[in-house]
């Protein structure tokens, strides 16, 4: 569960601003509206200095000439990481609220490159962040519009700012080595309320009808669909013929693309390739899963397929192979960018045919091991330290609590109340309502509400195995977790650093853009500042048991990491660095995360629940009796 950017970045002058301006997708300015817009400062007028102030002393203006209405800007290279100009209103504070945006145009009048970026604040409380902001990147000589859309920021959903109350304007450069100029030609709202960001068109996702991709009345579209290579040729007969000419090269293969962009195939797990060998000699039918990031391993058909027979080949999204914290290794297929099936024949270099029958998607019910929840999965001397089912009326406060530091999520907070027990599970639900952090009427107010639970100061433990069964969301843009944190002791020097030997362990970590049937895993250390370091993978695929559960569960070793899903083995990593001090459980339950993991516009699928049916842990005999780490002691540095 890696921190927010709120978390690691100051909350004073721009606060996440760095950390998005550089992390989110550009998104379209067009005008959607082409309103009049009303000027918010007057360039031209004798008062604009007084209105327009530099940030420091690195910043300086040049009043306009006479009949201009610009204001010129110059930033002299030093150490504010955002000079810039501040604008502030001619009264306390502008009514913007028949607007719906706010926009400054800007031309670049240096030789290098700047990145602009515009924030509007709202009088409101400073720790609620209440501004909303957007960047523009503008070549020497280049003249842009930046604009900013009440309620969004860096084309994403963000504070909704209340543009009745809108306080201060602010145009700013980032920190530079080399001086930057720009010319403000004018600052100005305008659009009508309730705008959105228009954002550039993405891929187009196509989601197969029954998961079929071909046959059950799916047919080919040859010309957009084949790309063959190497010696093969295609048509479409009954299903799809392929044929292998004569001395065709050793790779040569067919790629069956989507009709259109790329197939969603996230309600699934696998895809099942049913083919027959209408040639004169046995093959072996080979495959494998393609998406926009990566590629799994070719897999071929357990037995060769005689002439006349029919054969499948299963492709699990999951691979045949383990993370083990080297590059590339593990599953590198993503369901939802799913680009093509390949398709090989191997077994001869003689001419081969094959009549591709059907290939369809499916999501299997997990079958999970009789032990699952029992016991750990590997042999030992092991004693169970923790079995909590959530059977009683309430939260049992000895071991969780369900207040504390929202570190992860600025637009919700947590309430007592989003932790409960219903049907002997602990559920924590998101949902719009809004209110004040630990509904402690002193701390800062959002629109949403989540439940959190932490064993901090409750349980600890060193190395053992550790485990959950929990059911995951399906709303949009959520992000609950199953995760430790390192736990020295009250009172002990670093108590709760990831750094001298602690670590954050996601032993479960779900965005809701994965789909339901994928997951993350990784590993911080270092802290979350300059010194941060971190690995794991986000392509953990597992389908739910019949029941709708996942069950996810970490064996912890000095030096080394191994991870289960629904008791089969799906990662490990060995490493010196591996943590050696005590760590206790969480979770938690924000909305975002990162790579476009955002909440519907509308809110759809709220309220929502991550469900908890139990946790438990174990501890080895060997792994007790080892002595405490050495707080004194540097940690092992990680293996490249």
């Amino acid at each position: 569960m890696r921190p927010s950017p709120s978390s690691l970045l100051s909350t004073g002058f721009f606060s996440l601003l760095a950390y998005c301006a550089f992390a989110c997708l550009p998104i379209s300015h067009a005008h959607a509206d082409e309103s009049p817009a009303e000027p918010l400062i007057l360039l031209s007028a004798s008062g604009a200095a007084q209105q327009a102030t530099p940030s420091s002393a690195q910043v300086t203006t040049k009043p306009p000439a006479q009949g201009q209405g610009v204001l010129e800007v110059t930033i002299t290279p030093g150490k504010e990481s955002y000079p810039g100009i501040n604008i502030k209103p001619p009264a306390a504070t502008w009514d913007l609220s028949k607007f719906g945006h706010v926009e400054a145009r800007v031309t670049n009048t240096g030789a290098k490159a700047v990145q602009l970026s515009l924030r509007i604040d709202c009088d409101d409380d400073p720790s609620r962040n209440p501004w909303n902001a957007e960047f523009e990147s503008i070549a020497s000589g280049q003249t842009k519009t930046v604009r900013v859309r009440f309620g969004y920021s860096f084309g994403k959903r963000g504070y909704k700012l209340n543009p009745a109350r809108a306080s201060r304007i602010l145009v700013y450069g980032g920190k530079s080595t080399v001086e930057q100029s720009f010319r403000i030609e004018s600052v100005a709202a305008g659009g009508q309320p309730g705008e959105k960001p228009i954002r550039p068109p993405g891929p187009v996702l196509s989601v197969p009808k029954d998961g079929v991709l071909l046959g059950a009345g799916v047919t080919i579209d040859l010309a957009k669909q084949i790309e063959a290579k190497g010696g093969v040729t295609a048509e479409v007969a009954e299903g799809l013929r392929i044929t292998f000419a004569d001395g065709a090269k050793e790779d040569a293969a067919v790629r069956i693309k989507p009709p259109a962009g790329r197939w969603d195939l996230r309600a699934y797990t696998q895809v099942t390739v049913r083919a027959k060998n209408i040639g004169t000699a046995p093959l072996t039918l080979r495959a494998r899963l393609e998406s926009q990031p990566g590629s799994n391993e070719w897999i071929a058909s357990p037995n060769p397929i005689a002439p006349g027979a029919v054969g499948e080949i299963v492709l699990p999204f999951a691979g045949s192979s383990l993370w083990t914290g080297v590059s590339k290794s593990g599953p590198q297929f993503a369901s939802e960018q799913t680009t093509a099936i390949a398709i090989a024949a191997a077994g001869s270099t003689k001419a081969r045919s094959l009549m591709i029958e059907s290939i369809r998607a499916a999501r299997p019910i997990a079958k999970t091991p009789d032990w699952l929840g029992k016991r750990p999965p590997v042999e030992g001397k092991w004693a169970q330290t923790l079995d909590e089912n959530f059977d009683g009326p309430a939260i049992d406060k000895s071991r969780w609590a369900v207040v504390g530091e929202n570190y992860y999520d600025s637009s919700s907070h947590f309430s007592p109340g989003n932790a409960f027990i219903e049907n002997g599970m602990a559920h924590l639900r998101f949902e719009a309502k809004r209110g004040r952090q630990n509904d402690d009427p002193k701390r800062p107010e959002t629109d949403y509400a989540t439940g959190f639970l932490t064993g901090h100061g409750k349980w600890t433990q060193r190395y053992g195995y550790f485990e959950s069964r929990m059911k995951l969301p399906a709303a949009q843009g959520l992000w609950p977790a199953f995760w430790m944190m390192p736990d020295r002791g009250a009172g002990a020097a670093n108590r709760g650093t990831t750094s001298k030997g602690g670590m954050e362990f996601d032993i479960m970590e779900y965005l809701s853009r994965y789909g339901p049937n994928r997951y993350n895993i990784a590993m911080h250390w270092d802290d979350y500042g300059k010194d941060h370091k971190s690995t794991g993978t986000e392509n953990i695929y597992a389908a739910p048991d019949a029941d709708g559960f996942i069950t996810a569960g970490m064996l912890w070793e000095p030096g080394k990491l191994t991870f289960y899903c629904n008791g089969t083995k799906v990662a490990e990593w060995e490493n010196p660095r591996v943590a050696n001090v005590p760590a206790f459980i969480m979770y938690t339950f924000p909305s975002g995360g990162w790579g476009g993991n955002e909440r519907a516009e509308d809110d759809a699928g709220l309220p929502a629940d991550f469900v908890i049916d139990w946790v438990r842990a174990w501890q080895r005999d060997d792994l007790a009796a080892l002595p405490p780490a050495d707080p004194a002691a540097p940690a092992a540095p990680a293996k490249k």
